[in-house]
């Protein structure tokens, strides 16, 4: 990897981080770089999301776009995918044809519906006892390669050290909120998958399958599809879960 290459994103970090904003303010335009260095690389189009691994289980924090953030929220709802095994062995998981590849069946249909051909999850170091990673959506025209996975592990490695930084600059009550609304997020999904398994007599992997379906038919969040699903039984769309910060 050329250190020019290395060079600029660590400047350009180093603009986001004084750029004054919040904590969801860097992440949002962390996400948004890591878009656009890969987009580069690939010649098509590559979106990003992030990901932090809290009380063992992962949440999405930012996204480069809506459709970033709605295909990563998918692979942690169904348990399984190149960021979960990324945060889980610590090193970079290319997945690298959703047509090809046997690995994930339930997630590779959530991503070839949404016009994805490729994912890689990347593991960044935020410090502070944390672990995150990045992770890349390529569409078909522009598959990630082996070049491209060079590329993203060496972006990420500045990456890790701006959020180490960003995390430790922000308010505690600041990341407290943005983790609880995050976990909340997966606190519905989980109800609303329990709800259509009671309602259906099918399994968890069924019951993900129908939320997805929904949610990539109207091109509305996980999320919110599952709120609607928890406010039909319980009248009410207030979610809690309980967190520790």
């Amino acid at each position: 990897m050329a250190f020019n290459q290395v060079q600029s994103d660590y400047d350009q970090l180093q603009g986001l981080l004084s750029g004054g904003g919040d904590l969801k303010s860097f992440l949002n335009g962390l996400t948004r770089l890591a878009s656009g260095v890969m987009t580069e690389a690939a010649g098509a189009s590559v979106e990003c999301a992030v990901t932090l691994l809290r009380q063992k289980r992962p949440v999405t924090i930012a996204g480069s776009s809506q459709l970033a953030v709605r295909l990563d929220e998918i692979e942690q709802a169904v348990g399984g995918g190149p960021c979960t095994e990324a945060l889980r062995i610590g090193r970079p998981v290319l997945l690298a044809d959703v047509s090809t590849d046997t690995r994930w069946p339930t997630y590779r249909k959530a991503l070839a519906a949404a016009g994805c051909g490729s994912c890689l999850g990347v593991p960044l170091d935020p410090g502070e006892n944390a672990a995150a990673a990045l992770n890349f959506f390529a569409s078909p025209a522009g598959p990630i390669t082996e070049q491209m996975v060079a590329r993203a592990t060496a972006f990420a490695e500045s990456a890790g050290q701006a959020m180490a930084l960003a995390v430790r600059m922000a308010a505690k009550d600041e990341l407290t909120n943005d983790l609880r609304a995050a976990m909340e997020k997966r606190t519905v999904i989980d109800l609303a998958a329990g709800i259509i398994m009671g309602q259906n007599r099918c399994t968890q992997d069924e019951a993900m399958k129908i939320l997805m379906a929904v949610s990539s038919n109207r091109n509305q969040k996980l999320a919110a599809v599952a709120e609607e699903v928890v406010a039909g039984v319980s009248g009410s769309r207030d979610v809690r879960t309980h967190f520790d910060a």
